[in-house]
């Protein structure tokens, strides 16, 4: 991830400790002082980024990663652009209210294509270690864009879907169009990503999640309304429900090159 000289190791071990020093001091500033404007806490309800972001991990969402640099704060918060491989938040664009989390695999001027499930980014196949495929293989969902969306059940979503797939592929190719990008879940199989309702526009993108801080087993309905059932279970399974071995667990993207 190249020959080691006998040199080497001494001088990467102390970048990779201030590195982890950085990202810890980051983590625990935003735990101690973050607001709904720098971080946000946020629950994964489905298994669409398994097996990066498990159903029922609780996030701390960093706000500030990708906002606009002030005058002075630019000098102080790692502002980024939104990279290929972030895993990013942003408000879903025909659920305006929703947050989605997902990893972006394309953005602006990117050529990409699935074939047989496998992702083409600008004509070279990408390395992905996260992903995870389940089912054999489908026309539209694993050759993405060609043939028909297999199922999208709402109108409004269906409607971006055939937009992106009329005006923005050539060739064969998705063509990621300036303020855009193209997101989809690390379970492959089992994600409504932008193959089914387009691309995610730049200004619906609020952040990056950041560290895990709870983890706990638990269904799907539970975990979108925090009902009566969850209360129960949180009270009688708090200990043997939570993955304690998530507690903590700083999130990665994984750069796509």
């Amino acid at each position: 991830m190249a020959t080691i000289a006998p040199t080497k190791p001494v001088s990467a071990k102390p970048e990779v400790q201030r590195n982890s020093v950085a990202e810890w001091a980051l983590t625990i500033l935003i735990l101690l002082f973050g607001t709904s404007t720098i971080a946000q806490p946020f629950v994964i309800p489905t298994s669409s980024m398994h097996n990066t972001l498990y159903t029922g991990d609780h996030l701390i969402v960093d706000k500030l990663a990708y906002a606009p640099p002030g005058a002075i704060s630019k000098y102080f918060v790692p502002y980024e652009d939104v990279k290929r491989g972030d895993i990013i938040v942003f408000r879903h664009p025909t659920l305006i209210t929703v947050d989605y989390v997902k990893r972006v695999i394309g953005v602006p001027g990117d050529h990409i294509k699935l074939v047989n499930k496998q992702v083409f980014i600008n004509g070279k196949a990408m390395v992905e270690p996260y992903a995870i495929h389940q089912d054999n293989v489908l026309n539209y969902r694993d050759n993405f864009p060609l043939g028909e969306p297999d199922y999208i059940g709402d109108p409004k979503m269906a409607e971006r879907a055939y937009k992106m797939l009329r005006e923005n592929v050539v060739d064969g190719e998705l063509v990621v169009p300036p303020g855009s990008y193209f997101a989809m879940g690390d379970n492959r199989d089992n994600s409504l990503d932008s193959r089914y309702w387009g691309l995610v526009p730049r200004e619906n993108i609020t952040g990056k999640p950041l560290i895990v801080f709870w983890s706990y087993d638990a269904p799907t309905d539970d975990l979108k309304d925090y009902n009566m059932h969850h209360m129960v279970d949180l009270a009688q399974h708090f200990f043997t429900k939570t993955r304690w071995n998530r507690t903590l667990k700083l999130i990665h993207g994984y750069p796509l090159n």
